[in-house]
């Protein structure tokens, strides 16, 4: 039986006169985009625009919700907003993703949370369902897209909700499970082999090696790019050759 696997991107993330990303090229390789909100990242003619790309390569498409953080870019820990108004702010960015999907005819499949939002969640059972709670206010058959672990991948799975386990190619992980925190290093993998040994272990053998020497079990249903990484087109490129080579049929985790 042929193994499938989605191939993520986080993208949609340029703003006004500032490009970020060659999202043109990435949706030629990708089967998933997470498109920024304008939150973080992104503008309503960027999110139209990046949909449209979308749907006229096959590729799923999904919110990219996250704190309001232009200026760092949503890396930055926000803490003391009232929950009502946090978990609204979510909404909005879910219900605006919806619109702009619902205007080109190509219907939104999932949500996943964008940067220090979707790091804090993840070991904030609170926060996580916030999270949970937005997401289904404003469509419960929505897929959260979370990674394993974690307690937002917890908590969706005991609210109902739908959950597609994530994995990263260009990101370190903790004896925990958790990604290494940017401000220490290694947190990013800047080698191209590095990632893609990363990747065939966690894939092809079910474990995350962890930064301790850990292997932890994990069985994902989608694998994330980040599109704003330098050389991000060609390190996709070498990932999906390699996965096809290895019998993995690159498809979307849920269909539009």
């Amino acid at each position: 039986m042929t193994r499938k696997l989605d191939l993520n991107c986080d993208m949609g993330e340029s703003f006004g006169a500032f490009t970020i990303g060659d999202d043109a090229a990435m949706l030629k390789l990708v089967s998933t985009a997470n498109i920024a909100c304008g939150f973080h990242a992104g503008d309503p003619v960027v999110m139209r625009r990046t949909i449209r790309m979308a749907k006229e390569n096959g590729v799923s498409v999904g919110a990219h919700p996250s704190f309001a953080d232009l200026y760092g870019f949503g890396r930055r820990r926000i803490s003391g907003e009232r929950p009502e108004d946090l978990e609204t702010q979510i909404i909005y960015q879910i219900v605006a993703m919806q619109g702009m999907c619902a205007l080109e005819g190509h219907p939104m499949t999932h949500v996943k949370t964008h940067g220090a939002l979707g790091n804090m969640a993840a070991v904030d059972p609170d926060l996580a369902a916030l999270c949970v709670r937005a997401i289904q206010a404003v469509d419960p058959s929505l897929v959260f897209v979370t990674l394993p672990y974690s307690e937002t991948y917890k908590v969706a799975e005991n609210a109902g909700l739908q959950v597609a386990c994530e994995i990263y190619a260009d990101r370190s992980y903790t004896d925990a499970g958790e990604l290494t925190p940017r401000s220490q290093p290694g947190a990013v993998i800047h080698d191209p082999q590095h990632s893609l040994d990363q990747v065939l272990e966690m894939v092809m053998n079910g474990h995350i090696p962890t930064t301790g020497g850990k292997k932890l079990p994990v069985e994902p249903a989608t694998l994330c790019v980040h599109g704003d990484t330098p050389g991000a087109v060609e390190i996709v490129r070498t990932l999906r050759g390699a996965l096809v080579e290895n019998g993995i049929e690159i498809a979307p985790f849920a269909k539009s």
